[in-house]
């Protein structure tokens, strides 16, 4: 424990990372506390007033006492702590910083292994480390945008057809791999509801992005097949992370000209979508999308050859309006990918089910009489390190006209 209650520094307290699937549970929910209390002594109570005046408490988050980071607040012992400890200088302190943001994503990445006694305990842990890691995302400097929020560095191998790669590539008949690096900031989550969560990159859109590299040509990103200036529109963008890895992937694949646009609803993901675009250079356009009410407005007016999404039904009414959204959306012969995250467990165990529902129900019909129809799907694997703990896998759908 620390000393008069006053919190450790995470170098000194956090257990090794090749430790945390033998950890006894009450050491897990103890270094957590200790973070909580180092990082978001007053975040918390915040959250817990913001999320009384939504009606989305949890019982175990109001089970837990408001601390203010201090034993007590008699001015004795504030005193005494001041005077041994600086704590703005811990919680200042870059390198334990990303000491503790290191920890924690490894936690979370692990939750599966992590020796608890249940899954509702397992997604308690999983939900203490996300909010803890959010906190960190708080603007370092409000005179520099670029330093808002984590800023994350992606990197993938994008493979070349040997037509589109160069000429030692295609006397070899070797794809060429180009380099798509992408830098974002993940930004905090203003509540624990879900209409924000595209402040952060989960895990779909990283496997998305993965997996469109590796083989670009079995998404129809090619050409031959979208011509050199296709139209592709990425819905619930989020942090734009599969629009920016587009961005600099198209031009490698032969379409300098595509035009790509990144929606999103929530006006906090929005803003942090534009300024990831900025931050990146990118030649995205972005604008406000309401699947439930969406104003096709310019640059929207047009029809996408290829419609995009990953992770983004919380509710069972989500894969409605998306499918309707869509339907309005999509040119007569594009395509829609859709890549779903596989939870087990939680509150969002059953919501990739109503993707299947949505799109085999009574459907809108396209002038033409066409409706939008799961036209395949399959199991993609859970990636070791990326996306949170409560994820077992993904389903990918390729949706088009019927």
């Amino acid at each position: 424990m620390s000393p008069a209650g006053h919190p450790l520094s995470p170098t000194s307290s956090l257990p090794p990372l090749r430790s945390l699937t033998t950890l006894k549970g009450e050491q897990i929910f103890s270094a957590l506390d200790n973070l909580q209390q180092l990082y978001c002594p007053v975040s918390l109570s915040r959250a817990v007033k913001s999320q009384l005046e939504h009606g989305k408490l949890h019982d175990d988050v109001l089970a837990q006492p408001v601390d203010s980071g201090y034993v007590s607040e008699d001015d004795t012992d504030i005193e005494h702590i001041d005077s041994e400890y600086d704590l703005d200088e811990l919680r200042a302190d870059v390198f334990e910083r990303n000491f503790a943001i290191r920890w924690l994503t490894a936690l979370i990445a692990s939750a599966e292994e992590l020796p608890l006694g249940d899954e509702d305990e397992r997604e308690q842990a999983v939900d203490k480390a996300s909010f803890i890691l959010a906190s960190f995302t708080k603007l370092t400097d409000e005179d520099d945008e670029e330093d808002a929020g984590i800023t994350r560095e992606f990197s993938f191998k994008l493979a070349l057809s040997p037509d589109e790669g160069s000429l030692r590539s295609r006397e070899s008949d070797i794809p060429q791999k180009v380099s798509i690096d992408v830098r974002l900031n993940d930004a905090p989550q203003t509540t624990t509801d879900h209409t924000d969560v595209g402040l952060q990159s989960w895990g779909a859109s990283i496997v998305f992005s993965e997996l469109l590299c590796a083989s670009p040509e079995r998404f129809g990103f090619s050409r031959e097949a979208l011509g050199s200036s296709p139209r592709i529109i990425e819905l619930g963008a989020g942090t734009g992370l599969v629009s920016l890895v587009l961005d600099k992937a198209m031009p490698h694949l032969g379409m300098p000209d595509a035009t790509l646009i990144a929606t999103d609803y929530h006006p906090a993901v929005l803003e942090n979508l534009q300024s990831n675009v900025r931050l990146s250079r990118a030649r995205v356009e972005t604008c406000p999308l309401d699947w439930s009410a969406p104003i096709l407005e310019g640059p929207l007016n047009l029809s996408a050859d290829v419609l995009v999404a990953t992770d983004v039904i919380y509710a069972h009414e989500h894969a409605v309006w998306l499918r309707d959204c869509a339907t309005r959306l999509l040119a007569p012969k594009g395509v829609f990918w859709l890549l779903m995250t596989i939870r087990p467990n939680g509150r969002f165990e059953a919501v990739i089910d109503s993707v299947e529902a949505a799109f085999r129900g009574s459907h809108p019909k396209a002038p033409d009489g066409r409706y939008l129809a799961i036209l395949s799907m399959e199991g993609v694997e859970k990636r070791r390190g990326v996306g949170r703990g409560d994820e077992s896998g993904y389903k990918l759908f390729r949706i088009g006209w019927a």
